[in-house]
């Protein structure tokens, strides 16, 4: 069988979550004895239209930077992705595996797949579920875990706060009847992207309907995103669960807490992304507000574009005179489960949903337990106050509380947790879930 890949970011350009997990699927799928190719947009001319990593052939196809706004809401094939729809019709897939919506990824390519007999899965590694989500975070106002169900005026008003317009105006325009959105959105500038809100979530959710119309399968990676999109109508027998598994065999298990007792300062560490969606502010904050608790922390994680490393800037302006924390070079991958076994705790304050994340499952899996926002898939891999602590996203204060708490005590907190925490899956588990989807 040959199977496509397609995801919106790649190596070596990109290194995340979804990039690791689409390469360690490929090997699985290689071992089977299945052909796999994968193709990714380039917006910033970084890599070669095709070159071969980790043993696949790698198609990149340049779009613009500066996409119109119909390229932008996947109404038109963006400018550069008709070379990608070119190379499916020389290539001819067996099945289109979609990891991505993005621009130049998402219904333009499904559709394409679809006239020319190839089927669809389609993976949400990102909160937006498609096209379920307006701001693609799953946050109502940025701050509040939102129940996912899709409303005209709620969704048109939480983008618009997103988009920069205090609250109260916000819900006066959410307010717009559809037919009146409709004439206005295409009004130029701001203008129109405001009054039309409330025709772009009916927008979006015409085009949800499409997705599933179009796929064999949509797969979620977690219960909590399985049961948003049913509440909002999906059809069930499209809908699979396949939760996230560990990439790599990892360090082993570190020592128990009986043999290597957890000692102060207590030693905290971030692993991921430099982005305000990380919640890295929130965590600065934190540890500003508890100037005398015996911690330390790591922050690690890529800075390789001028947006990450002004973000970086205000944190370490943020934290400049805190000699307790440490701003660390980004971990390579094989790396990543020494790193985690070597902290006491692992932070993940995010302040967006999470379907996984992958780096929760490796410090699990080496025996280092987490500290984290209640969002997401977070809520399902840790027992608050049993494996891990949760905190409200977005809170500050309840994020230095927990901290606080737990370098105070670390006997009665981290050490008690890390004789509870569960083992994982593996990557082999989810590719064989993949398989058998590939099969039927």
């Amino acid at each position: 069988m040959k199977i496509l890949h397609l995801v919106g970011w790649y190596f070596p350009d990109s290194i995340g979550g979804t990039e690791v997990y689409v390469e360690t699927l490929c090997r699985r799928l290689r071992a089977a004895g299945h052909e796999v190719l994968i193709a990714a947009p380039d917006s910033h001319g970084a890599a070669p239209e095709r070159y071969e990593h980790d043993g696949v052939r790698i198609m990149r196809y340049p779009i613009s930077d500066v996409p119109t706004r119909d390229e932008a809401y996947h109404r038109v094939v963006a400018r550069g992705a008709e070379r990608l729809h070119r190379w499916m019709a020389d290539e001819r897939p067996d099945i289109l595996h979609v990891h991505s919506f993005t621009i130049g990824v998402g219904l333009p390519e499904i559709r394409t797949a679809r006239r020319l007999g190839i089927r669809v899965i389609a993976t949400c590694h990102l909160p937006g579920f498609g096209y379920m989500c307006r701001t693609g975070e799953l946050m109502q106002w940025g701050r509040i875990p939102c129940d996912g169900i899709v409303e005209l005026g709620k969704c048109a008003s939480c983008n618009l706060t997103r988009l920069g317009m205090a609250r109260g105006g916000a819900r006066v325009t959410g307010a717009v009847p559809l037919t009146l959105s409709t004439a206005l959105r295409g009004l130029p500038g701001r203008l129109g992207t405001t009054l039309g809100m409330v025709a772009s979530v009916e927008e979006y959710r015409r085009m949800q309907r499409e997705l599933f119309d179009l796929v064999e399968r949509l797969v979620v990676l977690n219960e909590t995103a399985r049961r948003m999109l049913l509440a909002n109508g999906s059809p069930a027998e499209k809908l699979a669960l396949n939760r996230l598994g560990l990439s790599q065999a990892g360090a082993g298990r570190k020592p128990s807490a009986q043999a290597r007792p957890t000692r102060t300062p207590v030693r905290f560490g971030y692993v991921g992304r430099i982005h305000p969606s990380k919640g890295l502010t929130e965590l600065a904050r934190a540890v500003s507000r508890i100037p005398g608790a015996p911690l330390q922390l790591e922050i690690r994680g890529p800075v390789n574009d001028r947006f990450t490393r002004d973000y970086a800037d205000s944190l370490r302006s943020m934290l400049a005179i805190d000699q307790r924390v440490a701003f660390l070079p980004s971990v390579p991958v094989a790396d990543v489960p020494n790193v985690l076994a070597g902290l006491d705790a692992l932070v993940i304050p995010s302040t967006w949903f999470e379907n996984g994340p992958t780096i929760a499952l490796e410090s699990l899996a080496v025996g280092t337990p987490i500290v984290a926002s209640r969002v997401g898939n977070l809520t399902e891999i840790i027992e608050d106050g049993v494996t891990g602590a949760l905190v409200d996203p977005c809170d500050s204060d309840a994020l230095a509380a927990a901290l606080d708490r737990i370098a105070a005590n670390p006997a009665v907190t981290i050490d008690a947790w890390r004789s509870r925490l569960p083992l994982p899956r593996t990557m082999d588990d989810v590719a064989n879930d993949y398989l058998s989807m590939y099969a039927a």
